[in-house]
């Protein structure tokens, strides 16, 4: 925990990328955890002027079903950063489970599972989506969309990390660990799981934000369940009421905001993060350090 902390800390104060990625991030978790407080259920309608414009009563405006649109995003962030984690963490315990295992066991098992995955990596995911999501939007709960999308989700990413493991099952420490007698599943998760940890963090933020960003696609066609308040579906349904055409722009303006907010910072901390584990950046950053003391 030290050492993430560490790394965190060491990001926000040398890259400015990171440093906006922290800050933004933070305050959109922030707003969505006013959820908790918000004096409104999410189901109710018309506790509020209908179509009014951002105020001081009502900061983001109301909608056309005379909701208040602060305190309904704030369910809606909430449930599409929910979303978003799950997804990445389904998919990146797949993607490890399949990786490890591939890249150690090597012979007929990897090329079975390499098979697979490579299967995975071809499918045309967004049609796939669509068709599953027509068929049973209804009954979808976050959860199951979670699982579903995590589904598809985890098969580049467990290339890269069989990768990493075919060039560490041949070093000294693991045959070391073999020849003492040490389980596969011991080497693979003591030994080889800490060093594609950098991988598995990069990636899993990527993959939160390919999730948040599919299921804003899904919902806004209106093939994911419209009645749980998401980023997507906030937008479905300000379309379905033609916001834009009525002249209530906010009602469009707020969710989309805070999503290009979300997905900005999520992309320049995947790029300021793959920039410090990048060996050469990390051995130059070390130089300007030592160059500073010296001064």
């Amino acid at each position: 925990m030290r050492g993430f902390l560490r790394v965190v800390a060491d990001l926000y104060r040398s890259d400015p990328r990171c440093r906006f990625a922290f800050t933004a991030i933070s305050i959109v978790i922030m707003f969505a955890l006013m959820s908790f407080v918000s004096p409104q259920d999410p189901g109710s309608s018309y506790y509020a002027p209908p179509n009014q414009p951002p105020s001081v009563a009502h900061p983001f405006g109301t909608n056309s079903r005379g909701q208040d649109m602060f305190w309904f995003l704030t369910f809606a962030v909430r449930n599409s950063l929910v979303f978003g984690v799950i997804t990445a963490i389904l998919s990146r315990i797949i993607a490890i489970s399949i990786g490890l295992i591939a890249g150690y066991k090597g012979g007929i098992i990897d090329r079975i599972m390499m098979v697979i995955n490579d299967s995975f990596v071809v499918l045309p995911v967004l049609p796939l989506l669509i068709l599953i999501n027509f068929i049973i939007r209804e009954q979808m709960s976050i959860l199951q969309l979670a699982m579903v999308i995590a589904a598809f989700g985890w098969a580049w990413d467990a290339r890269l990390i069989r990768s990493q493991v075919l060039s560490l099952k041949e070093r000294e420490f693991t045959y070391t660990s073999v020849f003492s007698g040490t389980k596969t599943s011991s080497i693979l998760i003591s030994e080889h799981l800490p060093f594609v940890m950098p991988i598995v963090l990069s990636t899993t933020i990527n993959n939160l934000l390919w999730a948040i960003g599919m299921e804003v696609t899904l919902a806004v066609l209106g093939l994911s369940n419209i009645g749980i308040p998401t980023i997507g579906t906030t937008i479905y349904w300000a379309n379905q009421h033609q916001a834009l055409i009525s002249g209530v722009w906010w009602w469009i303006a707020a969710p989309v905001a805070i999503s290009v907010l979300l997905f900005v910072a999520l992309y320049l901390l995947v790029v300021g993060l793959g920039a410090y584990l990048d060996p050469r950046t990390r051995l130059q950053r070390m130089k300007g350090v030592l160059s500073d003391e010296r001064a």
